[in-house]
């Protein structure tokens, strides 16, 4: 059975390099490293203040990095050139305001669809391969097709909230979108608040998952373990999701 790939959002790493004002850490050579230590894809997700992941970042990653580089973002005018310019294997689209924190739900496609289907479109004309951020609801699975999408992320910040007190209903709204998006031929992302407890679970449940991307929760989990320790105890998630199949069930 095929298992997730485990992309890497490093938007953290470059906001501690940023609030110093300097290069360090290295954003490129620690983006290499991850990838080194088994990570199957860099996520970013570039801000209009680039508070974090700077415009300038993404060219010097596409060249560098082995894995898939996954730009994540509001398809603003500048964000579509950004993109276009650095062909990645993948964008992200996401409904976050410019001011946004962090993201916290998915897109309304049927209200944006003549918006999102021309942009779609326009990237896989470049070879880009185009997920759209969506809540835990079939009929976005379906949306995402009649916009041109070729997959959708899942946003798990309701089923992290959840997982602690009733794991299998805070995974069932996923289990029944991803049923949904391989009937209708989209692939399936996940992402935001995915960690070290609730991996496991979320990836026994849905045997359809193609990418998990895990960012924040990892950041801080190095901060204690190191990040060699820290992408191989996530990749055994993702590999052996059975051997933490019973801390679910008794949470």
């Amino acid at each position: 059975m095929k298992r997730p790939k485990l992309s890497i959002n490093i938007n953290k790493i470059a906001l501690i390099r940023n609030s110093r004002g300097g290069q360090l850490p290295d954003l490129l050579h620690m983006a290499m490293d991850l990838e080194t230590y088994g990570a199957e894809g860099i996520t970013v997700h570039p801000r209009p203040d680039q508070r974090h992941i700077r415009y300038t970042d993404i060219p010097i990653l596409k060249k560098y990095i082995s894995t898939e580089l996954n730009i994540e973002g509001y398809p603003t005018p500048e964000f579509i050139h950004l993109v276009l310019d650095n062909n990645p294997a993948q964008v992200t689209l996401v409904p976050d305001p410019p001011g946004a924190l962090t993201s916290d739900h998915g897109w309304d496609i049927q209200s944006h669809h003549s918006f999102l289907e021309p942009i779609i479109a326009e990237f896989k004309s470049q070879g880009i391969r185009v997920s759209l951020f969506v809540d835990a609801k079939p009929m976005n699975a379906s949306l995402a097709k009649s916009v041109g999408a070729d997959r959708i992320e899942l946003y798990t910040g309701p089923y992290a909230e959840q997982f602690k007190s009733d794991a299998l209903s805070a995974v069932t709204p996923h289990i029944n979108t991803a049923v949904r998006a391989r009937s209708e031929g989209i692939d399936i992302n996940a992402g935001h608040d995915l960690n070290l407890d609730n991996l496991a679970w979320y990836t026994l449940s849905l045997p359809q998952l193609d990418e998990v991307s895990i960012g924040h929760a990892m950041i801080c989990d190095a901060l204690y373990y190191g990040y060699s320790n820290v992408v191989a105890m996530y990749l055994d998630r993702l590999v052996n999701p059975t051997h933490y199949e019973e801390y679910a069930n008794n949470i």
